[in-house]
């Protein structure tokens, strides 16, 4: 007595082909939604304070200090309160049409990092590009 069957056992098979399509799709999908964009970078010269120099603002160039508390003082003048409008206000009216002077940010070294990079920003976003960190020079140990 026989009892396998007369039919032919054909191997299960997986197709592959449809999945590749898919995988391709996916792949094409990711590729043209993702920017491939730089985020906003400051170049930055780093200052170095082996010379003690004197940096004269009044006449030739502008001069924002950020005191320890974030409040900003501009050519001399503290500012009514330290928000991005008011400091970009004061340089617009302090500087007119004028980009090509240095600028000079004096900060505290108890200040917040925003408070100084908020200075920077201001000052890149209006078009100076003579951007200087004024340091001190460390007494000898």
């Amino acid at each position: 007595m026989k009892l396998q069957s007369s039919r032919s056992r054909d191997e299960p098979e997986i197709n592959v082909i449809s999945l590749v399509d898919v995988l391709l799709v996916l792949v094409l999908f990711f590729m043209v939604s993702t920017t491939f964009l730089r985020e906003t970078e400051l170049n930055v010269r780093l200052p170095q304070a082996a010379v003690e120099t004197r940096l004269d603002a009044a006449g030739n160039g502008l001069e924002i200090s950020v005191t320890q508390a974030g409040a900003y003082i501009v050519n001399g003048r503290e500012l009514v309160n330290n928000e991005r409008r008011t400091l970009r206000a004061a340089i617009e009216r302090l500087m007119g049409e004028k980009r090509d002077v240095p600028v000079f940010i004096r900060a505290d070294g108890t200040a917040t990092h925003q408070s100084v990079v908020t200075v920077m920003d201001v000052v890149g976003q209006l078009g100076f590009v003579k951007i200087n960190i004024a340091t001190v020079t460390p007494p000898d140990a």
